[in-house]
């Protein structure tokens, strides 16, 4: 654990700032968000995902980055699950017993917030949130469709730049498989694959979703993004695939945006 270099003991003190957690299936990422560019103030902290991955150690590892900070304003938390109103309804990646746990009661007890002071929202639909307001503008036109992938694959869908929250298309059935199974980041690196290799399940799932959306525009994301370029121009899906603008940080950004507006799903 690296911890962070940044003013943040009086963060709450200046206006413009923000703070956003993401939960993933391999680690919980933390930082300090300049709400004005997107940008992250200072350096994010990272964490690996407890195993299990329950709600208290989980929870224990998001007060262990807010406090590495020493952040006390409104946090924005993101989960890979469908959330409504701050209630976990499935457990992507995590133990399955945050179904139905009010992960914004866990989290603001944990953090000693009032629970209107912390935003949960499904991961994808955070980091998809973060693109659309500070990433390429053409994703804000038309069906943008943003993807991640990770130990999962995380969706977010957006018609002119308004979002349709909770889709999961990770999940829809390929061949008779689940697609993050053959699809997610997870999947290249545990089978050993290579980017071509990946690319062309990649763009198996991508087939399949045109079928279903015809988007105008895919955004991906999540740690390979950061090497699009190996694999994003293997692609030959008829849509136009781009990388995100945020790269891995884009779940940071849209979660501490989030809770500075009092947004949740």
């Amino acid at each position: 654990m690296t911890v962070p270099t940044t003013g943040a003991t009086t963060a709450t003190t200046e206006a413009g700032r923000g703070f956003g957690i993401d939960i993933g299936g391999s680690g919980i990422k933390g930082g300090l968000v300049d709400l004005a560019t997107g940008e992250l103030v200072g350096d994010r902290l990272r964490i690996d995902t407890p195993r299990p991955a329950t709600p208290d150690a989980v929870a224990d590892v998001v007060a262990e980055v807010v406090g590495a900070f020493g952040w006390d304003g409104p946090v924005g938390v993101t989960l890979p699950s469908v959330v409504k109103r701050g209630r976990a309804r499935s457990a992507a990646n995590i133990d399955p017993s945050w179904i139905g746990r009010d992960a914004d009661v866990l989290f603001a007890g944990r953090l000693g917030r009032r629970p209107t002071e912390v935003a949960v929202l499904n991961d994808a639909d955070a980091a998809g949130m973060a693109e659309m307001r500070f990433g390429a503008p053409e994703g804000r036109a038309g069906v943008a469709v943003l993807l991640t992938f990770g130990t999962g694959i995380g969706s977010a869908l957006f018609l002119d730049g308004r979002l349709v929250p909770n889709t999961e298309f990770g999940h829809i059935e390929i061949d008779g498989i689940d697609a993050e199974k053959r699809a997610a980041a997870s999947a290249k690196d545990t089978e050993g694959l290579t980017y071509p290799e990946w690319a062309e399940r990649v763009d198996r799932y991508l087939t399949v979703l045109d079928n279903l959306l015809s988007p105008d525009l895919y955004i991906v994301g999540g740690g390979v993004s950061r090497k699009a370029e190996k694999w994003v121009p293997s692609l030959t899906v008829d849509t136009p695939v781009i990388a995100a603008s945020l790269l891995n940080n884009a779940g940071i950004v849209g979660a501490a945006a989030a809770a500075a507006e009092g947004l949740a799903h």
